[in-house]
């Protein structure tokens, strides 16, 4: 067989294959974090999170809610080129996506918990 007749049976299974894979991820609820965003976030969605001050009256006065703040914890975009070490912590900014794009979180992710400093709404 020449490589054009080889080339629709290759892909033919290469497609069933791809489709097998999707059903079978999908059911299991697996994510795949292998992006430096995606492993931030995830990192930071599995520690305890503590508020500060300035954002625990940001919510009381209704400019945020808990729910948006998670959202964008869970899916938001972050900035890992600006990142900032500190002794056992290293600080983010989180951008939120989509309807939360005017929205920006300042976490400084530490060993066990997950501080948010500030909230920048534009």
């Amino acid at each position: 067989m020449t490589f054009k007749q080889r080339l629709p049976y290759f892909l033919f299974g290469l497609t069933l294959g791809i489709i097998a894979v999707f059903f079978v991820f999908d059911k299991k609820d697996t994510t795949f974090d292998y992006g430096p965003n995606a492993r931030v976030l995830k990192n930071i969605s599995t520690k305890k999170t503590i508020f500060s001050e300035v954002v625990k009256t940001a919510i009381l006065s209704k400019q945020i809610d808990t729910a948006q703040i998670f959202k964008i914890l869970k899916k938001g975009n972050v900035d890992i080129w600006h990142k900032i070490k500190m002794d056992t912590c290293i600080k983010y900014q989180i951008t939120g996506r989509k309807d939360l794009k005017n929205m920006t979180l300042t976490v400084k992710n530490c060993d066990s918990t997950a501080f948010i400093e500030k909230i920048t709404i534009e």
